[in-house]
């Protein structure tokens, strides 16, 4: 039988979600104690990567195993044992046939701001102090709706068929010191939502204007887009798939 495992984690003590063969990962710390705890070897595949640092308010991961899960259980044993910087929200029994990474039609970001320094935010949120026009930054927004092909904000060498993403949701809002990115897609490139961010910046610093911003779209080039900001001020916090009715 197929389970997703649904779960959120701070990444701040994690080299991001994939397996890397000397540092720790959020992927290989909850295989080992679904391993440990389902007394079977217990391989994850994850909805997606996340780089070094960011967080996850909501993220899935797929597994097989031959029984019945008491998920109520489960829940509180696994999260007994894993460490305080990961929680597991729930377990859904799907068709065997259901992908976590391929069958998601949907994932959200945001990217935390905080313009005032606080010692509370310092892993969850990127200081910046520089006034940015954010009605700029919107509108920048927008122009994100005209293209599919967001190369110039990829990693460079990354192996992929494609650079194309439809973007359902772009917007920037402030709240009191706080400045908060949303941006939904089918599919992110990887350091995609960093590299918007930073363009953005700059854009509300009024060193980039809109129509230098379309152009940095259409280059496809990653040298003509922004700095790629911190990775600990982004936050992966939806996946949505067509099977699965998740509440809040």
């Amino acid at each position: 039988m197929r389970y997703f495992i649904e779960f959120a984690y701070k990444g701040t003590n994690y080299h991001g979600w994939q397996y890397q063969p000397n540092a720790t990962s959020v992927q290989e710390t909850l295989t080992k104690a679904l391993s440990t705890i389902l007394k079977t070897e217990i391989e994850l595949v994850g909805a997606g990567r996340t780089d070094a640092g960011v967080h996850a308010k909501q993220m899935f991961a797929h597994f097989d195993y031959d029984l019945e899960i008491d998920v109520k259980h489960l829940i509180h044993k696994i999260n007994s044992f894993l460490p305080k910087d990961i929680s597991v929200l729930d377990f859904h029994k799907v068709h065997n046939d259901a992908h976590a990474r391929f069958d998601a039609t949907k994932r959200t970001y945001e990217y935390h701001i905080h313009t005032k320094k606080d010692a509370f935010e310092s892993d969850n949120s990127w200081y910046y102090q520089n006034d940015l026009n954010i009605e700029k930054m919107n509108e920048a927004c927008k122009i994100l709706f005209n293209h599919i092909d967001f190369e110039c904000f990829s990693k460079v060498n990354t192996d992929v068929n494609t650079f194309n993403c439809k973007i359902y949701e772009a917007h920037w809002k402030q709240i009191d010191n706080r400045l908060i990115f949303t941006i939904s897609a089918d599919r992110f490139l990887r350091n995609m939502v960093r590299a918007i961010v930073g363009t953005m910046v700059n854009i509300g610093l009024e060193k980039v204007s809109l129509t230098d911003f379309t152009k940095i779209i259409e280059s496809k080039d990653r040298n003509k887009a922004g700095f790629s900001v911190p990775a600990h001020g982004l936050f992966l916090t939806k996946v949505v798939y067509p099977y699965l009715e998740i509440s809040g």
